[in-house]
């Protein structure tokens, strides 16, 4: 069968709605390169994103690569695309995440995905105060079966596991504040707003209020800085909080995770769930393993979800498509 080559506005419009993904520290660690005459894209991490001292494995950028690609997959699927998609297709390469064919003729699309296509440029990282309205129950069981569908488990956190893990969050929060390294690598991701590279990084006014009270985990970008003009705010008493986890613990696993997660979000965004993350605990690897589920005993604990009703967040930046593609014949 005769398959017209795709067009090259249409290729670098895909890549611009894999690349809302979120990602550590909003870095962005990813480029893809589009071959023409086999109709394949491959994801590569880009390594001068890296940040050795909160993330010296490499995971949190798989992460943010493996959610671009539920992206990249989704707008491929919104554009009436089947595609085949292979992690860590060159062992020799380490680098190289993914390749994604489109149209293979073996494949079946996933009728779930186009669905999920509204909620990529509406899904925004929140670092807002959500009200204690409850989650439903059915839509809990909607996220946790959109995580299983990528291969990972999302598990809502209870009492008295939750309290654990908020104690957990907090006392990495600490161990981030006393480690200046660590410290000045999160202040080159993060910037005011006229900051002379506005194409990543968190800006000044995504960082929320301060946390005046509450329980709901935050991460103040700002450090020891202050910020002009900053509100306080109560947060949460009661927060909703899952973690996102996988049986093993490589890089396949981690792209799977990364996959899930970003499925989740945008599930919840069209559910009108507001979203942000608590990483500190699974950044210092003698914190994450107590994040794993106290009856199980067992998983690998990528992420740390705070789920609830309130305000998305405003855009934060990305860089310009033709920084992260290239279309080849």
């Amino acid at each position: 069968m005769f398959i017209q080559a795709l067009d090259d506005t249409l290729v670098t419009h895909l890549v611009a709605d894999a690349v809302t993904a979120p990602s550590m520290h909003n870095a962005q660690p990813w480029y893809f390169d589009y071959a023409r005459h086999s109709r394949t894209f491959t994801l590569s991490l880009d390594l001068e994103r890296a940040m050795p001292r909160a993330d010296p494995t490499t995971r949190g950028m798989h992460l943010g690569c493996g959610a671009a690609l539920l992206n990249l997959r989704v707008a491929a699927a919104h554009a009436g695309h089947q595609t085949r998609t292979t992690l860590l297709p060159d062992p020799h390469a380490p680098a190289l995440l993914a390749a994604m064919r489109l149209d293979d003729s073996h494949e079946h699309m996933d009728e779930s995905l186009p669905g999920l296509y509204p909620a990529i440029h509406d899904r925004h990282t929140s670092r807002f105060p959500f009200s204690e309205r409850q989650i439903p129950e059915n839509v809990r069981a909607a996220l946790t079966a959109a995580a299983a569908g990528e291969g990972a488990q999302l598990t809502f956190l209870t009492t008295p596991h939750r309290e654990t893990v908020l104690d957990l969050i907090m006392n990495a929060e600490g161990y981030n504040r006393m480690d200046a390294p660590r410290e000045e690598e999160q202040r080159r991701w993060t910037h005011g707003t006229s900051s002379e590279e506005p194409t990543a990084g968190v800006p000044d006014y995504a960082f929320g209020p301060v946390k005046r009270g509450g329980s709901a985990p935050t991460r103040d970008f700002a450090g020891r800085r202050t910020v002009p003009g900053r509100a306080y705010a109560d947060f949460e008493r009661c927060p909703q909080l899952a973690s996102l986890s996988t049986t093993s613990d490589g890089p396949a696993d981690w792209l799977r995770a990364g996959q899930a997660l970003e499925r989740v979000l945008l599930l919840g965004t069209l559910q009108g769930l507001a979203s942000s993350f608590a990483t500190q605990a699974v950044e210092w690897p003698d914190l994450r393993w107590i994040l794993r589920d106290p009856v199980s005993g067992t998983g690998h604990v990528h992420m740390i979800l705070r789920l609830g009703y309130g305000p998305r967040g405003p855009r934060t930046p990305r860089r310009p498509v033709d920084q992260v593609l290239t279309i080849k014949p």
